[in-house]
């Protein structure tokens, strides 16, 4: 019977939403039920989630005390929209400015990462009168039409840029470094290489430098202790803003500290959130200085932005996070998943590079010339969900394995995942 029901699902899956919509693995994996690091499909098959919904499981599944301020505040109120006010959406504005890096203050809420993202990209076109914007290749920043433009994956953009006054600067990507250059003698050549294209490819004057601290979508790309410093010091010198996107690396996931470029040392003017926030409910946040903030004169309108039930979602998850240390949980557990990964780089040379911070770890999975190996990545992906693990992918070619387990994995959990990756790559 499970699974004639999961039959059903698929079938109605493929009659009744877009082809698009693509799923993992050979036989698409039906979820019916989940608690803390485990998933259960309609088969009953257990798997521990080492993917966590793409980064959005960030304090387990079905987590009770979450769980708890939703059903008590769906009680209460369910939705106002931002033309009225109310109380969560105000008391999680004030957490936020709280502990963001830096002078940030002002929130502006909506319902996923795009839109947060696209926010930031408005807001700072206002706050400067520049339309041109630096991103990065191999960045990621949502599915709309604007974040498609902004994007640097040929993948996610599937119509051509309407967007003008967007430039994408070679990402600091040491694994594979476009300049041919090796760090740090490399004088990081990526970040410096910004100041001229601002020269030769803008009018000189931009709105602002747009990226992730860690590249999720790009393959866990991870930039060097430098990089943001430098990067920072030219986008001011030609009037931009510094614009972090940290849809995947906040809530302690680096085990750095709550944010991800807090690492890197800088204080930008506007930081992006979504996915981790409320640990599944749609969220998306863009959080910036009060003088920027303000640039926003005319009036704008976010039906779900801000809904009180999102909120307080978010506001117990922070809460969870903070009351159970979970940073260093993050720093702890992380740094042994780290150690248990390097341990199978010796073992398999398939795996060219391990890189990514805290419970954000990437393994690039190569051919013996170096060459992308998106084929390895397809057939660690059938093993493991085989073997009760999931986990997740990306990297322009599809051939990084992405692991981001919730941050209340423990080292049991990490010796788990390890014992099957280690046969899914015996098995290639």
């Amino acid at each position: 019977m499970p699974t004639q029901i999961k039959e059903d699902i698929v079938s109605k899956k493929e009659k009744y939403i877009w082809p698009c919509t693509t799923t993992l693995y050979k036989r698409p994996l039906v979820v019916d039920r989940a608690e803390g690091m485990r998933v259960w499909d309609t088969d009953g098959q257990s798997y521990l989630d080492f993917f966590g919904g793409v980064l959005t499981v960030s304090v387990g599944h079905c987590n009770s005390e979450v769980n708890a301020a939703i059903e008590a505040q769906a009680k209460k109120v369910q939705h106002t929209s931002t033309l009225y006010i109310n109380e969560p959406s105000v008391n999680l504005a004030e957490k936020l400015a709280q502990i963001t890096p830096g002078r940030l203050q002002k929130s502006y809420f909506t319902n996923s990462g795009t839109e947060a993202d696209e926010t930031a990209v408005v807001l700072a076109k206002l706050h400067t009168g520049s339309q041109e914007l630096i991103v990065l290749r191999h960045g990621y920043s949502g599915r709309s039409q604007a974040a498609m433009a902004i994007c640097g994956h040929s993948t996610w953009r599937v119509v051509p840029s309407s967007m003008p006054g967007v430039v994408h600067a070679a990402s600091p990507y040491c694994y594979r470094c476009p300049f041919g250059l090796t760090y740090p003698s490399c004088d990081l050549r990526c970040a410096k290489d910004i100041e001229e294209i601002i020269q030769t490819t803008t009018t000189g004057q931009i709105a602002g430098f747009l990226a992730e601290p860690i590249q999720g979508v790009g393959g866990f790309i991870t930039p060097p202790k430098e990089y943001f410093k430098e990067v920072q010091r030219i986008v001011k010198k030609y009037g931009g803003l510094l614009m972090i996107d940290e849809v995947q690396t906040a809530w302690g996931r680096t085990g750095e500290a709550m944010f991800g470029i807090s690492y890197w040392e800088v204080e930008p003017d506007v930081m992006t959130f979504a996915k981790g926030l409320a640990n599944g409910i749609p969220i998306g946040v863009t959080i910036a200085t009060p003088e920027v903030a303000d640039s926003y004169k005319g009036v704008t309108f976010s039906t779900f932005g801000g809904n009180p039930v999102t909120s307080v979602a978010a506001l117990a998850v922070i809460e969870y996070i903070e009351k159970n240390d979970l940073l260093s949980n993050a720093r702890e557990v992380g740094g042994y998943l780290r150690e248990r990964l390097e341990e199978l780089k010796e073992k398999y040379p398939v795996i060219g590079d391990v890189r990514g911070m805290g419970l954000m770890q990437g393994l690039e999975l190569v051919y013996p010339d170096k060459s992308p190996n998106p084929q390895a990545v397809l057939q660690v992906f059938e093993k493991t969900r085989e073997l009760g693990l999931l986990i997740g992918k990306g990297g322009l070619w599809g051939n990084v394995i992405r692991i981001t387990p919730p941050l209340i994995c423990s080292k049991n959990d990490v010796d788990e995942a390890a014992k099957v990756l280690d046969r899914a790559l015996e098995s290639l």
